[in-house]
């Protein structure tokens, strides 16, 4: 019977410790929902263990395959750059395959209401309330891009509108985007923070957020992001189980 490769989360990390906190529960929930499969993390900086730290400890364990799961809502310069450079290094008795960045995903739209909803909105407050989608911001048109999609899939499920707002390298910043809501007529504004864990860009959609009615958490460990996670190591596997005939 062949090992399952194991699974290694890549985060970025973060001075405040609230990232990794936050990082470390996804990660159990992970765990939770399918015992016997091996995750480790690792993190790109400020925080240990670092992702290499993590590939030569599974190296010297005698690890043959790992997939390795970026964990990035949008493909921009991390995962396009700095993880292939990373694992470009790791050992070469490593059989690596990078998996794809987390979003853009429906589970991912399920969590964004989850946490509106834990925030105190209602499903019957959809049509009458204008949501911002708050991201960290990326000067990466594609990932710009990607952000601009999701709200406008987000708002024919239902939303008064929803446009999208970022925290840095592009604009419009998420009180912007609220007083356009507000403007717009909508009776209530909600922010969404599309981003995993706490941190400086985080802390800076809260601040941008002082006169919305409601401002959600951040992704975080719920459940849907738990699933997206494990979607993403099935996909990047399949193709090495399907060349080995498994």
């Amino acid at each position: 019977m062949r090992t399952r490769p194991v699974l290694l989360v890549i985060a970025h990390g973060s001075r405040d410790p609230r990232h990794a906190a936050t990082v470390h529960a996804l990660v159990r929930s992970v765990r939770s929902l399918r015992p016997g499969l091996r995750v480790e993390t690792g993190f790109l900086d400020f925080n240990v263990p670092s992702v290499q730290g993590v590939l030569e400890s599974l190296a010297a364990e005698g690890v043959r395959d790992v997939v390795a799961l970026p964990l990035l809502l949008t493909r921009a310069f991390h995962a396009k750059a700095d993880i292939p450079a990373v694992l470009r290094d790791a050992p070469p008795q490593l059989r690596i395959r990078q998996a794809e960045v987390l979003g853009p995903s429906p589970l991912l739209l399920t969590a964004l209401e989850r946490r509106l909803y834990e925030a105190g909105l209602t499903p019957a407050d959809k049509s009458s309330t204008g949501v911002v989608l708050a991201s960290a911001g990326s000067s990466d048109p594609e990932a710009i891009a990607v952000i601009a999609e999701i709200a406008r899939e987000w708002w024919h499920t239902g939303w008064c509108a929803v446009r999208p707002a970022f925290a840095s390298a592009s604009l419009p910043r998420t009180e912007d985007a609220v007083r356009e809501l507000r403007e717009m007529g909508c009776s209530r504004v909600a922010v969404a923070p599309y981003v995993l864990a706490p941190g400086f860009l985080p802390d800076r959609i809260a601040r941008g957020a002082a006169d919305a009615d409601v401002l959600a958490e951040v992704l975080g460990p719920a459940p849907e992001v738990a699933r997206v996670l494990l979607e993403r190591y099935d996909e990047a596997r399949v193709p090495r189980l399907a060349a080995l005939g498994a």
